[in-house]
């Protein structure tokens, strides 16, 4: 079993006694988190949402039915939470109740469950983002020394736990969970008409990587106006898909405002959609691999050591760049990725010059343990 950080997170939460809520993507390890917290000393109870009847033992329950379910349990799961009607709403009683009993909620990031959650339930819960494994947890599992052998196996078939944990089976794993998995939340939400657009549009962000990307493009390229393209790159981030990383900008006149970047999650997701899992020496895109896997891995740190560091990349109009800028309590850190170490580019002069209290870092492959 690969132990996952963020349970030192959950099991210290709990003091709170409020309801905890796991949001990630599907196929992430959710149910196997839940199943190393439920300690075999306390009495739990376990519903499992995608079983009709244990949903609707949740739906449309009066505080004091809610009260006489859970009372007596030491410990409730509510698995696969978005199956539920009106979930928030049902969490927010929960939460009023004050019980002894500790709640914890796990859920795809389906588009319902973040919605019905978050207004009503505010103040009443305490959330955790789940990712895929991480290059950290997997080198206390492993070795720093094992994992950096592997390095590029994870960056072709990313690091979903059954891609890591059945690597000969890998790609038969990867096109499975895009196929059946990646979309099938969004698939359901009332705001999609066109399937087919979002697949291509997934498609071109997967073929951008590394690159700003142009709604008035996408737009073009797809058929659909720039407003639905937007609106669909924010369905595939709700649920753990892609995240976007905007431009960062303060004093200069010729940087770029208003530019973004969309990375994925996982790298593996991103070769699948474009069924590429050719070795690096056969590849053109190398170098988007490594910056992908480094910025997701840095998120991965930071949503796990609770740091609130805000993640830009910047840019001139004379396409001066950096890959990676973090800024936390008032400091700036700036980071480019290289695959190929013999690079060490310098900080552009125009950066340098400007942002004179930023440090500047190259992460290559012989020193990124220290930023993952």
């Amino acid at each position: 079993m690969i132990k996952r950080i963020i349970e030192k997170n959950i099991l210290s939460d709990m003091a709170y006694k409020k309801v905890i809520v796991l949001l990630g993507a599907r196929q992430v390890g959710k149910t196997t988190l839940i199943d190393m917290l439920q300690n075999q000393d306390v009495k739990c109870l376990r519903l499992n949402c995608d079983d009709y009847d244990d949903a609707a033992l949740l739906e449309n329950k009066t505080s004091t039915e809610l009260r006489a379910m859970l009372t007596g349990y030491d410990m409730v799961f509510i698995d696969e939470a978005q199956r539920v009607r009106n979930i928030g709403l049902t969490l927010k009683k929960i939460g009023d109740l004050k019980l002894n009993t500790q709640v914890i909620v796990t859920g795809s990031s389906s588009l319902e469950l973040s919605d019905d959650i978050c207004e009503p339930a505010t103040g009443r819960l305490l959330e955790h983002h789940i990712f895929p494994l991480s290059l950290r947890e997997l080198s206390e599992h492993n070795s720093m020394k094992e994992e950096t052998r592997l390095l590029e196996q994870r960056l072709i078939y990313g690091l979903y736990p059954e891609v890591v944990t059945t690597p000969g089976n890998a790609k038969r794993m990867l096109m499975t969970l895009t196929n059946n998995y990646l979309y099938k939340d969004i698939f359901a939400y009332r705001g999609i008409k066109k399937p087919e657009i979002l697949q291509k549009l997934v498609r071109a962000l997967a073929l951008q990587l590394g690159s700003e990307v142009s709604y008035n493009e996408l737009s073009n390229l797809l058929g659909i106006d720039k407003e639905t393209v937007e609106n669909y790159i924010g369905l595939l981030e709700k649920c753990f898909v892609v995240f976007r990383l905007e431009s960062f900008s303060r004093n200069l006149r010729n940087e770029i405002k208003k530019g973004k970047k969309v990375y994925f999650y996982d790298n593996g997701i991103r070769n699948a959609v474009l069924s590429n899992f050719a070795p690096l020496d056969a590849r053109t895109d190398a170098g988007a691999l490594w910056e992908n896997l480094m910025i997701s891995e840095r998120l991965k740190r930071n949503a796990y050591s609770n740091s609130y560091a805000q993640m830009y990349f910047w840019r001139t109009h004379e396409q001066k760049e950096i890959d990676l800028i973090e800024m936390e309590d008032g400091k700036m850190r700036a980071f480019e990725f290289k695959w190929n170490s013999r690079k060490q580019p310098a900080a552009p002069s125009q950066f340098a010059n400007t942002y004179t209290d930023s440090s500047f870092e190259v992460i290559t492959p012989d020193n990124f343990w220290s930023f993952v």
